[in-house]
């Protein structure tokens, strides 16, 4: 089924610099989430990363709306009173009928207003609030089901916020109700039931229905017509969570997903087609100095290096300069994740490596959080075994220099033999013999609660992936998310991602992708899918998408054989490439991160909220909706230097990186330049659309034309597609 190209971005060129800012006094905006101040999943990254860019555009008159918590509010929240009087005078109102509300600022970069709900204090009112639900919408929820419960406490507590926040403001504000996934449906449908003055919007980050069936094995994509909605849902016992997602897909004055592939997905499993598609964001942030982000990647590869000197004490025959780091991170979702063909890949790369006499060694890392009790004792001796022979390196390495100062210091070339006593080697033999195992390194560095049905060790244990001295590919299963106060791997997720050299993300169903984002962000090469929005947007807006660094699998139209086999042919590329033609490829991933950043991608939140505005206030502002005329596509073209391809380069072994030629047609400052001429710079764009001049208050329009408080809203999102800055250059 052909994706509708009208609901994509279909241009990054083109977006006029708005220099003339709306005038925001009258207009408020409440965004709601339940992963406000609240780390659950990707939606909290989006959030926390879009706030800043939101604030600068809003101001104090941007609040995001989320369930107290505490134990997160006492690391992320600061508590403080109120500077608007109407917020005030609302959250003391709620406060005297019984609820708890809190206000303070988020301690994130921004610093943005939070209003935090303790749904807690008023659970009293479920039975009742459900009965409402159940009269007004006829959807019933189970008892059971306890994060639906809180939904609807949730729910309930948000639209009596905004409803009396509405009737406290003595000037009546344009309020626009930002809600994120169903967790916070309920409160926009209550808003449309009680006829409350706000403009709604509604975000779906991926659809409830998609994510079971996907995880349920089926040919999701090529039978999204077909499924027995009311049917499929009910089977999976989430009728009433599922019913709650349509509700406020149907109630919102402007529906937004995160992606094409969901768009496509939401259209028919919600039977709303989304108004615009908001692709995620990241701040990016540019180093000044040249060669900086090559740099970390060196310093914290290093880091992982000493990991697996320790992890692989006793069967450390492999040449770590040689050998190349791959990760797939994310939650634990086995085939939705594309864990099962990323592992059948690895195997069926291990065969070609030691098949064709390799001398790479791969390291392939699975950081997918699970059940364990703690971490495996095999691991801990190995990093400890590590230390020791550290420690013991440096007593000798001391001892021996002191001597050697000694024997300069009097004029005399010093004797060799007695550089080193018998200590000195009775020590060194006895950490040698410490390295010493029997067993072959463990695949999981922690002790795991269902280790005989956990999916990645059952696979590991059919494909034969033992790290053996035999073994080219080398496998480690950490189940825990990674933490610099970590005793067994001490590095962050940031760091981590900075020292490995591909980001491996085969999903089936992922409807953005933030993993892949953030590698591309911080240069290093990833592997998505033609069914992740990340993978569909990089190929409609790069031409040619390896060649900077960006592989994708093609997952919707062939089988899944055919899918490993591709992915295959990407891991084993990749292994023939020499290190000058990895570094010329991180140079070029790198360089896609405007791409990916919310100062040009936050444009399409904007003109959601432009959207909703118009619906929700005709008198106030009017829109005029139209399909573009034609797909004013962008495309970074191919670039003009010899790809960094073992097909068409002179070398295919890794033997020859040290000594690789200089005459190759590779001149980064040309081809980063050329990319430039691709972007236009935030400086160059056009005009301040008239309908924002018309509506600043007190412009010489307003006060001249009757038609002033009736902007115009921009008419389709092919009039609103994100600019990009200039490009720093990476050399190296």
């Amino acid at each position: 089924m052909p994706l509708a190209r009208s609901l994509s971005v279909t241009s990054l060129t083109g977006l006029e610099d708005w220099d003339d800012e709306l005038d925001l006094e009258n207009s408020i905006l409440f965004e709601v989430a339940w992963e406000v101040a609240n780390k659950v999943g990707g939606i909290y990254t989006v959030i926390q990363t879009k706030a800043k860019i939101t604030l600068d555009e809003w101001g104090e008159n941007y609040f995001l709306i989320g369930p107290y918590l505490e134990q997160n509010v006492r690391t992320q929240v600061e508590l403080i009173e109120p500077p608007s009087p109407a917020i005030r005078r609302t959250i003391d109102s709620m406060n005297a009928k019984g609820c708890k509300v809190y206000f303070g600022r988020w301690l994130i970069e921004g610093g943005p207003y939070v209003i935090l709900i303790d749904i807690g204090a008023t659970a009293w009112s479920l039975d009742r609030w459900k009965t409402e639900l159940w009269e007004s919408c006829s959807i019933g929820i189970p008892w059971y089901d306890r994060e639906a419960n809180d939904a609807v406490l949730f729910g309930f507590l948000t639209a009596w916020f905004l409803g009396e926040f509405s009737a406290q403001c003595e000037e009546k504000p344009y309020i626009i109700g930002h809600f994120h996934e169903w967790l916070a449906g309920i409160g926009l449908v209550l808003c449309r039931i009680r006829k409350l003055p706000v403009a709604t919007i509604f975000t779906t980050h991926a659809t409830l229905l998609g994510r079971y069936l996907c995880a349920g094995s089926v040919d999701f994509y090529n039978n999204l017509q077909k499924f027995n909605l009311d049917k499929e849902a009910g089977d999976r016992q989430i009728y009433h969570r599922y019913c709650m997602e349509r509700s406020a897909v149907h109630c919102a004055h402007a529906f937004t997903t995160v992606s094409q592939i969901t768009a496509v997905e939401a259209e028919h499993l919600l039977k709303r087609k989304p108004d615009i598609v908001t692709p995620n964001g990241l701040n990016v942030k540019k180093f000044s100095a040249m060669h900086e982000f090559q740099n970390l990647h060196a310093q914290s590869k290093a880091r992982i290096q000493e990991f697996v000197r320790g992890h692989f004490y006793g069967h450390l025959d492999f040449n770590l300069d040689k050998t190349i780091f791959f990760f797939i991170a994310g939650r634990y979702e086995y085939s939705n994740k594309g864990a099962d063909i990323f592992l059948e890949a690895l195997a069926r790369l291990n065969y070609l490596l030691r098949v064709n006499g390799s001398q790479t060694t791969v390291v392939a890392f699975f950081i997918m959080p699970a059940r364990t009790n703690n971490f495996n004792v095999e691991t801990l001796k190995g990093q400890a075994v590590r230390k020791q022979l550290w420690d013991t390196a440096n007593a000798v390495k001391e001892k021996f220099g002191k001597k050697l100062y000694e024997s300069l210091l009097v004029g005399n070339l010093p004797d060799m033999n007695k550089m080193l006593d018998k200590e000195d080697f009775t020590m060194m033999k006895r950490a040698i013999f410490a390295t010493q195992r029997q067993s072959f390194p463990p695949i999981c560095t922690h002790n795991m609660l269902d280790d005989s049905t956990d999916p990645i060790l059952n696979t590991i244990r059919r494909i034969g992936l033992f790290n053996s001295s035999a073994d080219r590919v080398k496998v480690i299963f950490h189940p825990e998310f990674l933490s610099s106060t970590s005793p067994l791997l001490p590095v962050d997720y940031e760091e981590f991602v900075r020292g490995c050299h591909l980001g491996v993300f085969p999903s089936y169903y992922e409807p953005w992708g933030y993993t892949p984002a953030e590698c591309t962000v911080m240069g290093i090469p990833s592997i998505s899918t033609n069914l992740s929005g990340f993978g569909c947007f990089m190929e409609e807006h790069i031409a040619d998408p390896t060649a900077y660094g960006i592989y994708i699998v093609d997952r919707r139209f062939r089988g899944l054989d055919e899918s490993c086999t591709q992915l295959t042919s990407f891991l084993y590329s990749f292994c023939q490439q020499t290190r000058r033609q990895r570094i010329i490829q991180r140079n070029r991933t790198e360089r896609l991160s405007d791409l990916l950043d919310w100062k040009y991608l936050g444009r399409y939140y904007m003109y959601a909220r432009h959207m909703a505005l118009a619906k929700a206030f005709p008198d106030n502002f009017t829109y005029e909706p139209h399909e573009p005329t034609a797909a004013q596509g962008f495309r970074y073209p191919r670039p003009a230097s010899v790809p960094p391809s073992p097909s068409i380069s002179r070398h295919s072994s890794p033997h020859h990186s040290e000594t690789e030629d200089d005459d190759e047609r590779y001149d980064e400052d040309e081809e980063a330049e050329k990319d430039k001429q691709n972007i236009k710079s935030t400086a160059l764009m056009g005009a301040v659309p008239e309908w924002r001049k018309r509506s600043k208050k007190g412009s010489s329009e307003a006060s001249t034309s009757s038609n002033a408080s009736t902007p115009t809203l921009p008419s389709s999102p092919s009039d609103l597609s994100s600019p990009t800055n200039s490009l720093i250059e990476e050399k190296n």
